[in-house]
């Protein structure tokens, strides 16, 4: 794609694990780490990267030439989101084919400035726009976030599997909401379970990237704009977010050193 060197899908099989958090923290992160990088909110029914990297409401791009928009800056990083051209409050009712078309136009038609790296925050499900995602955009790897739960393990497994089938490579698993440190007694517990990430991880050969604890700071600072990385940027969360950055970023040089084998005989 033109601008973007990689892109790396945020992916969940499921709603409510905290994916839309991660993407924004962990695109913040791999910033911080010294890479150009964008985020592109695909979930066209209920977009939030507005709200969580701090975009004003009614703030909209601005032209960049015929059919062109330019992304809007947060934090150092370059956003593109539904939320950013319509009034959020409305709902899209829209079928299948209109999301697909309308994720696709966000996509490229964007004026993506010179991205080291592009994370697309993936809707829930393995419906249109994942299959727009998979046929159209070279996807170089996907990042699938879960909670420890039963329930939550078994959509992340179908999302892992749709990656698969497509040839899009799994660069791991980030285990959300692992653990509840109380607030005022500072007594931590697994209410969502114990060691689910590193099943699902095992199960398909791939890599635990972080576990994220389950922390009312996280949530309070992504409600008002100023995700983790941002709001506490030498804090203990946001190392885990730099931390799955850099294995990110290994991933994808490792995947760009990779080409073909060429062999002589006479």
């Amino acid at each position: 794609m033109e601008g973007v060197k990689h892109i790396v899908a945020v992916a969940s099989g499921k709603g409510g694990v905290g994916k839309s958090t991660v993407t924004a923290n962990l695109a913040l992160a791999m910033a911080a780490e010294g890479y150009r990088v964008g985020v592109l909110d695909a979930d066209i029914y209920g977009p939030s990267q507005a709200q969580m990297l701090g975009v004003g409401e009614g703030v909209r791009p601005e032209g960049a030439g015929e059919n062109r928009m330019k992304p809007l800056q947060a934090h150092g990083v370059q956003a593109m989101s539904m939320a950013f051209m319509v009034d959020i409050r409305e709902p899209m009712v829209w079928r299948g084919p209109m999301v697909a078309g309308a994720f696709q136009q966000l996509l490229t038609q964007t004026a993506w400035d010179d991205l080291d790296v592009l994370f697309i925050d993936m809707p829930p499900g393995t419906g249109d726009i994942q299959l727009t995602l998979a046929q159209k955009v070279p996807v170089d790897g996907a990042v699938i976030v879960t909670t420890p739960q039963d329930i939550a393990l078994l959509d992340a497994r179908k999302g892992i599997e749709m990656f698969r089938k497509v040839n899009v490579p799994v660069f791991g698993v980030v285990e959300n909401m692992s653990l509840h440190v109380c607030s005022n007694c500072g007594h931590s517990e697994p209410i969502f379970g114990e060691g689910g990430g590193e099943r699902i991880a095992d199960e398909y050969d791939t890599r635990v990237l972080g576990r994220l604890p389950l922390a009312l700071s996280i949530r309070e600072q992504a409600d008002g704009g100023r995700p983790t990385v941002v709001a506490e940027p030498e804090g203990e969360v946001t190392a885990t977010f730099r931390d799955m950055a850099r294995q990110v970023a290994d991933q994808l040089k490792g995947a760009a050193d990779e080409g073909p084998e060429i062999s002589f005989s006479d």
